[in-house]
C-alpha cells in the first residue's frame, strides 16, 4: 500500500508504471512466439496504452478551477520536464522527423536544430518570467501586460490558428498509426485517435493531460531507442549508434551512384508519396543551401518559445526556480529523441538500399518485393505504393513511392524485427501524437473558455459553467481538427511547421518585449501581432498558391517575413503612442525579480 499524497509517490507510482509496461511487452512477445497473429498484436499494443491513458485521465478529473487551468501549481520539475519533452515530442517529431532526414538529407536538421535551440530562448526569454507573473493562458499574459480585451482577442485569434493548425498534423499522426494498427481507412482511423485523445483531457484539463503525458513519455521514447539499437547492433555498429552511424552514411554514399541517384526526386506520387530515396546525406554546400538551413532553423526556435502549448507547461510548477529546472529536464528528455532520429533515418536507409543486406528491395524482383507482407500490410493502408513502369519486371529506384510520414511506423518491419517491436513502436507513436493533441486543444479550450468567456465576454461566470464551456470546446476543436487532419491537406511535418511560423510570426515579440521592455504599450502590442501575423499568413498564401517564394523563403519558412513586420510594428507604435502608466512599469520590472509574490496572485 502506497501511503501519502499522490505528489510525494510520484516516482514509485511511475517506476510501478514502467515496470508494468514492460512486463505487458515481453507478455506480448511470448505470444508472439505462441501464434498469435501481427494484427492482434498491434491491437492489444495500442488498446492496452489508450485504456491505460483513459484511466489516468478518469482519475485526474477535477471541477477546481487551479487544477484545471494549471494543474494546481504542484509539478515537480522532473516530471514537467517529462510532461513537456512529452507534449513536444509530437507527431512531427516522433513519425514524420526521421522520415524527413531519410528523404531529404542534411537540410531537415535544421528542424532538430530550431526545436532544441528553441528552449534557450524558453528558459532565457519566456518561462520563469511568465510563470513568476502567474497566468493561465498565454493571452491571458498579454491581456494583463498590455491592457484591454482587444490585445488579449488578438493573442486568442493566433493561439487558436496557431494550436489548430499543429493539432490536425498530430492527429493526422494517430489516424496513420490507428489505420496501420486496425486496418482501418485513414479517414476512419483519424476519429478513432480523436477519441483516445478526448478521453485523456476532458475532464481533468491540464491536471489530467500532465500525469497521461509522463506515462506517454516513457512509453514513446522506450519504443523509440529500441529498433534503432536493435537495428544498429544486427548491421554491427554497435549498441550505441549514435556515434558510429557515419559509418553508414558513408556506406550509403558509395550506393547512391549505383543506384542512379543524383537529384532530388520531384515528380508526385499517388497518396503523397515520394521516391523511396530523394536525396543524399550531404551537407550544405553554402550560400542558397545554408541560408534556407539558418532561415529553417531560426523560425524553428523562435517558435518554440512562442507556442502557447508549451508556455502553459511552466505555469505548473511549484515556483519560478522550478520552472526554470523544468526547462533544462524538458531539454534532456527531448534531447534523447532528436539524438536518436538521424541515426534512424539513416540505418533505415541503409536496410532498403544495401544489397548485402536481406531486407534490400531496389533492384531486386518486382514480384518478390510485392509479395513481403510489410509492402502488402502499407499499400493496403495506401501508404505506400509501387508501379512496374517500365515493365522488366525488376523494381528500379523511381517505382517506390512511400508516405515520409510512415519510415518510422515502418522500420520494425523493414528490418525485419518481431511484430512486437511494430507494436511497441505504434504505441509511442501514438502516445507522441496523443500527449501533443492532448496540449494544443486544451491550449485552444482554456484561451477560449478563460480569455474569451469568462474574461471578455462572461466576467461574472462561476466554476462550474467556465469548465462546462471548456469541456464543451474541447470536443467541438477536436472533431473540427479531426475532419481536416481527413483532407489530408499537407503532410505532417509541413502542418508543424505553418503552426511555428504562425507562432512567431504573430507572438514572438509582443511576449519577448512585453517581459523585456517597459515601453512596449497597448497599441504596439496590438499593432506588432496584427501586421507580423497578416504579414507571415498572406506571404504563406502566396507562395502556397504557386507564387514564386523570395530568397528561397518557402512555405516552411514563413516567420522569416512574418517576425520583422511584428517587430518593427511594435516599436513604432510603441514609441509614436503614449507610454504605459507608471503601475504596468513597476509590474514589468516586478516580473524580472525570480522571488517573491506572483504578479497576478489571487486574481483569478
Amino acid at each position: 500500500m502506497i501511503k501519502g499524497s499522490f505528489i510525494e509517490n510520484l516516482g514509485r507510482v511511475y517506476a510501478m508504471y514502467t515496470g508494468g509496461f514492460l512486463v505487458f511487452i515481453v507478455l506480448m512477445a511470448i505470444l508472439e512466439q505462441m501464434g498469435v497473429g501481427a494484427d492482434t498484436i498491434g491491437i492489444l499494443f495500442v488498446a492496452f496504452t489508450v485504456a491505460i491513458y483513459a484511466l489516468i485521465g478518469w482519475l485526474s478529473r477535477t471541477m477546481q478551477v487551479e487544477a484545471y487551468y494549471v494543474a494546481g501549481r504542484e509539478v515537480p520539475a522532473v516530471y514537467n520536464g517529462m510532461a513537456t519533452a512529452a507534449d513536444w515530442m509530437s507527431g512531427a517529431s516522433f513519425v514524420a522527423l526521421a522520415g524527413g532526414i531519410y528523404f531529404g538529407g542534411y537540410g531537415y536538421l535544421g528542424f532538430i536544430v530550431g526545436w532544441t535551440g528553441g528552449y534557450v530562448l524558453v528558459n532565457s526569454l519566456m518561462a520563469p518570467y511568465l510563470r513568476k507573473f502567474g497566468c493561465y493562458t498565454v493571452p491571458d499574459f498579454i491581456g494583463t501586460r498590455y491592457g484591454g480585451n482587444v490585445a488579449r482577442f488578438c493573442a486568442v485569434v493566433i493561439l487558436v490558428v496557431t494550436s489548430f493548425t499543429y493539432v490536425t498534423a498530430q492527429i493526422n499522426a494517430s489516424g496513420t498509426i490507428a489505420a496501420r494498427a486496425l486496418h482501418i481507412p485513414f479517414e476512419f482511423g483519424v476519429w478513432i485517435g480523436l477519441i483516445g485523445i478526448l478521453l485523456c483531457s476532458m475532464l481533468g484539463g491540464m491536471r489530467a493531460v500532465t500525469w497521461t503525458q509522463v506515462a506517454q513519455y516513457i512509453v514513446l521514447i522506450i519504443a523509440y531507442l529500441v529498433p534503432v539499437i536493435w537495428m544498429s547492433n544486427k548491421q554491427d555498429f554497435g549498441l550505441i549508434p549514435h556515434f558510429s552511424y557515419g559509418d553508414a552514411v558513408a556506406r550509403i554514399q558509395e550506393l547512391e551512384p549505383l543506384v542512379g541517384l543524383g537529384t532530388a526526386a520531384t515528380e508526385s506520387a499517388p497518396y503523397g508519396g515520394v521516391r523511396i530515396l530523394s536525396t543524399p546525406h550531404n551537407d550544405p554546400q553554402g550560400g542558397m543551401d545554408s541560408w534556407k538551413f539558418v532561415t529553417l532553423a531560426l523560425c524553428m526556435m523562435a517558435g518554440t518559445a512562442s507556442l502557447p502549448h508549451i508556455l502553459m507547461r511552466y505555469f505548473t510548477t511549484p515556483s519560478v526556480r522550478d520552472a526554470r529546472r523544468s526547462v533544462a529536464y524538458s531539454l534532456f528528455f527531448i534531447f534523447l529523441l532528436y539524438f536518436t532520429a538521424p541515426a534512424l533515418a539513416t540505418l533505415t536507409k541503409l536496410q532498403l538500399l544495401d544489397p548485402t543486406l536481406p531486407t534490400a528491395v531496389i533492384g531486386q524482383s518486382f514480384e518478390a518485393v510485392k509479395s513481403l507482407a510489410w509492402v502488402q500490410n502499407w499499400e493496403s493502408v495506401r501508404m505506400l505504393f509501387l508501379t512496374d513502369s517500365n515493365g522488366d519486371g525488376i523494381l528500379q529506384l523511381n517505382e517506390f513511392f512511400m508516405r515520409p510520414d510512415i519510415v518510422v511506423l515502418a522500420t520494425p518491419e523493414i528490418a525485419g524485427l518481431p511484430y512486437v517491436i511494430s507494436g511497441l513502436v505504434a504505441a509511442g507513436g501514438l502516445a507522441a501524437a496523443m500527449s501533443t493533441a492532448d496540449g494544443l486543444l486544451l491550449a485552444i479550450a482554456n484561451a477560449l473558455s478563460h480569455d474569451l468567456y469568462y474574461k471578455i465576454i462572461d466576467p461574472k461566470a462561476d466554476t462550474k459553467h467556465r469548465l462546462i464551456v471548456a469541456r464543451v470546446l474541447l470536443i467541438v476543436i477536436g472533431a473540427a481538427a479531426a475532419l481536416i487532419a481527413s483532407l489530408q491537406l499537407t503532410g505532417i511535418l509541413g502542418a508543424v511547421a505553418w503552426a511555428f511560423c504562425f507562432a512567431c510570426s504573430g507572438l514572438f515579440f509582443p511576449l519577448v518585449l512585453g517581459v523585456w521592455w517597459k515601453r512596449a504599450n497597448t497599441q504596439g502590442a496590438v499593432a506588432g501581432m496584427v501586421c507580423g501575423f497578416a504579414a507571415g499568413s498572406a506571404y504563406l498564401y502566396y507562395v502556397y498558391t504557386g507564387g514564386t517564394p523570395w530568397m528561397g523563403i518557402d512555405h516552411l519558412r514563413f516567420g522569416i517575413i512574418g517576425m520583422p513586420v511584428s517587430l518593427v510594428a511594435m516599436v513604432v507604435v510603441s514609441l509614436m503612442t503614449p507610454a504605459p502608466s507608471q503601475e504596468v512599469q513597476d509590474m514589468v520590472d516586478e516580473v524580472r525579480i525570480p522571488s517573491g509574490e506572483t504578479i497576478l496572485g489571487a486574481k483569478h
